[in-house]
């Protein structure tokens, strides 16, 4: 196999079955491998192999998903057979993940013949290379994401996705249940499964196991959408507040002005924090209901502490306080 200069991409730890992206873009397949039912995809990148095609294979990944559009067609159109056969050759010697034909091109002879040779997956779309290299590489973001798993709760509330977390025993589960009740969603109990799917953005959902379930103690395990109905859960979401639950101490100072903005990194995402003492008589869904509302506020523009304390200074400077 011709040889090429070390990629310095590095490869993902996750990985996601060949099959899986096939089946979810209505591939066609013209040929596939041997191991085509175990090859796995370990990169969300994609390569359009026009330079590769006219020789040049330096920094050459071919752990890629292969993209052949019109403009690689349109170069190889324009070569003799012979040609055409040996740039498809040395392309297809290295072991590539797999190569997807865009615009329902007819494949050409030699591109059969070299993936039949070198047993190589190969595959037509009717879709748009620009559409479907899109849409590929959001579906690669998605299963091959940095992920961890966090001990909490992740309910949606307001459209806002807050995740619950503090020491076992603090109430996160009864608050969500009173969420739910309250109109809310669930969709991660105990276990929530967090992904980055980009820069600033996390995904979570709950294990596949236990997907809408909830233990409480002294009633054991519940199926919420069995009992509360599909519109009580949701399958994945957003998170957009972390809410840390403590139990109260007694002469601790904590914020009453909302002033100071907290928060708590996860997969180097920042998110906003609020922290809730808790004890017997603070209602915790409202609370949580109003910390969601509040952020959505925020987001939106608009801060009430920071604007009372404008108005607190302006007396002050105007001799009115």
């Amino acid at each position: 196999m011709p040889t090429a200069k070390e990629n310095t991409a590095v490869r993902n730890k996750y990985t996601v079955k060949l099959k899986t992206i096939v089946a979810e873009h209505e591939l066609h397949p013209l040929h596939t491998s041997a191991d085509y039912d175990s090859a796995v995809l370990t990169t969300a990148d994609v390569n359009r192999p026009a330079m590769q095609l006219t020789g040049f294979y330096n920094y050459f990944d071919p752990h890629r998903l292969q993209i052949i559009g019109r403009v690689e067609s349109t170069y190889l159109d324009t070569l003799t057979h012979e040609e055409r056969l040996v740039a498809l050759e040395r392309f297809m010697q290295y072991d590539i993940a797999a190569l997807v034909i865009c615009h329902g091109a007819a494949p050409f002879s030699e591109c059969m013949e070299m993936a039949e040779k070198y047993d190589r997956n190969v595959f037509i779309t009717n879709e748009d290379t620009s559409a479907f290299q899109a849409n590929v590489i959001g579906s690669l973001h998605h299963y091959l994401a940095p992920r961890q798993t966090l001990h909490g709760v992740l309910v949606e509330v307001y459209g806002e996705g807050v995740l619950l977390m503090g020491d076992s025993g603090i109430g996160k589960s009864e608050t969500a249940l009173e969420l739910i009740k309250r109109g809310h969603r669930l969709i991660a109990d105990d276990a929530v499964e967090i992904k980055r799917i980009d820069r600033n953005t996390l995904l979570a959902s709950a294990p596949e196991l236990i997907r809408y379930y909830m233990e409480l103690r002294g009633i054991g395990v519940i199926n919420v959408r069995h009992i509360y109905g599909v519109g009580a859960v949701k399958p994945e979401g957003g998170i957009d507040l972390v809410v840390r639950m403590e139990p109260w101490v007694e002469g601790k100072a904590y914020d009453r002005l909302g002033l100071t903005d907290e928060s708590e990194e996860i997969l180097g995402v920042s998110l906003p924090l609020v922290t809730i003492p808790v004890r017997p008589g603070r209602n915790l869904a409202v609370i949580v209901e109003l910390a969601a509302m509040n952020n959505r506020q925020k987001k939106m523009g608009y801060n009430a502490a920071e604007t009372l304390a404008s108005a607190h200074d302006a007396a002050i400077d105007a001799g009115t306080l």
